[in-house]
């Protein structure tokens, strides 16, 4: 039987013309987040499980790919349970093995510390347009900055990468995981009940405010409760004014230095901002990790007709490794919906190398090739990209795909001519 050729299920193969477009956004992203200060790291793509399953991760935490035991400790037959099988697996995201990297080095980085990681990730999901289970993702993360210095240097650090790849008009969505409790807290739910909560208006974008309603009565929440609810959405506004709007409706029941740091954040970012897209307050912004605690964002953008980006601020996740608090915030970008954009497109990388291509006829004398080749190499130290090849029997159709891949000179060396 012959050998499958097609990539694993939600895995994908990526020919020269996309390569090239990933290679210079992540240039393009080393060059940008180095400019704000973040430090490339890196740390293995195999994981604990017990760190991947410490009930921080959400809904990913049912799409880890496990790893079995190897060699004399995989015992299929004794095994009473799944740690008797397997106790790693496949990150499925970088927020947590970061984490662990922080909590094992902490002594040997500065404090605050900027990272940028660069890597793929894993998840058992359902593929769709823009979602893989294997896919590259991109975050820069402030570990040891409590104050919303981070989640502003964060905002600006990413949205100034998204305008040198001629993004505009976007929108960056924030909210306050406090602001959320409190809203859920006044209105009248317990304690116990939020992540049910939340996971229903986390659909308010699919559903509207109507569905949520529904949904939160079908789970058998008191009808004044959602009642309650259902009118902090109906009146609030997504500017600054709105956040003023929900702390003089929750009263006690939210704190006002939450409302001063989200106002100031916004703000900020709205009065240094190097390019143009709007920064709103979404009170229905959840995101789905359980580790936030504080500052909650996301890119929309409506070319994809969804998220492209996310983050927030996860204070407690570095005591589950140390016992020692530390403050953190994160921004990650979706790398692949970054790339799968340009591609519509039809991006063209700015200012590259000229590339030109040799091709040389077919049984010309070796001399004759050591001098052309010779030429080749002069010209790549000059800075250009030169391709050598054989010329081959459908000359056109070769020279065609040489421009398609970019090659705006094409030069032909013949035997009796150079």
């Amino acid at each position: 039987m012959a050998l499958k050729k097609k990539p694993v299920t939600g895995m994908k193969d990526i020919l020269p013309s996309e390569m090239e477009i990933r290679d210079y956004v992540i240039r393009l992203i080393k060059e940008t987040y180095g400019s704000f200060g973040f430090s490339s790291i890196e740390a293995p793509c195999v994981e604990h499980l017990s760190n991947l399953n410490s009930k921080q991760g959400g809904e990913n935490e049912k799409l880890i790919f496990k790893i079995l035991k190897r060699g004399n400790k995989l015992k299929i037959n004794e095994a009473e349970s799944e740690s008797d099988l397997t106790e790693e697996g496949l990150r499925y995201d970088l927020t947590v093995p970061l984490s662990r990297y922080y909590s094992n080095h902490a002594n040997e980085l500065s404090s605050p510390f900027k990272a940028l990681q660069m890597g793929n990730v894993w998840r058992a999901d359902r593929p769709q347009r823009g979602r893989f289970r294997q896919f590259m993702q991109c975050d820069i993360d402030i570990l040891g900055e409590p104050s919303n210095l981070a989640e502003i240097e964060l905002i600006l650090a990413t949205t100034t990468l998204l305008g040198k790849l001629d993004f505009r008009d976007f929108t960056i969505r924030i909210n306050e995981r406090r602001i959320l409790k409190a809203m859920a807290e006044y209105s009248g739910f317990d304690k116990d009940t939020f992540d049910t909560v939340f996971i229903t208006l986390d659909k308010m974008d699919k559903i509207g405010l109507a569905g949520v309603a529904e949904e939160l009565k079908k789970e058998g929440f008191d009808k004044d409760a959602v009642s309650r609810y259902m009118k902090l959405f109906q009146n609030v506004t997504g500017d600054t004014s709105g956040i003023i709007f929900i702390k003089d409706t929750l009263g006690d029941f939210l704190d006002q230095d939450v409302v001063d740091s989200l106002t100031t954040i916004i703000e900020t970012v709205d009065r240094l901002k190097s390019v143009d897209f709007k920064i709103v307050f979404d009170p229905t912004l959840v995101r789905g990790m359980s580790y936030y605690t504080g500052t909650i964002f996301e890119i929309s953008m409506e070319e994809f007709g969804g998220s492209v980006g996310g983050g927030g601020r996860y204070d407690e996740m570095i005591a589950k490794f140390t016992g020692n608090k530390v403050p953190a915030c994160g921004f990650s970008i979706g790398f692949e919906r970054i790339v799968m954009l340009l591609l519509e497109r039809e991006f063209k990388i700015p200012d590259a190398s000229m590339k030109k291509a040799y091709l040389i006829e077919k049984n010309m004398p070796s001399a004759r090739v050591a001098d052309i080749l010779a030429k080749a190499a002069d010209e790549r130290k000059s800075g250009l990209s030169v391709q050598v090849s054989m010329m081959k029997k459908n000359k056109k159709f070769q020279k065609e795909q040489l421009k398609s891949e970019g090659y705006h000179e094409i030069c032909e060396f013949f035997t009796d001519r150079m």
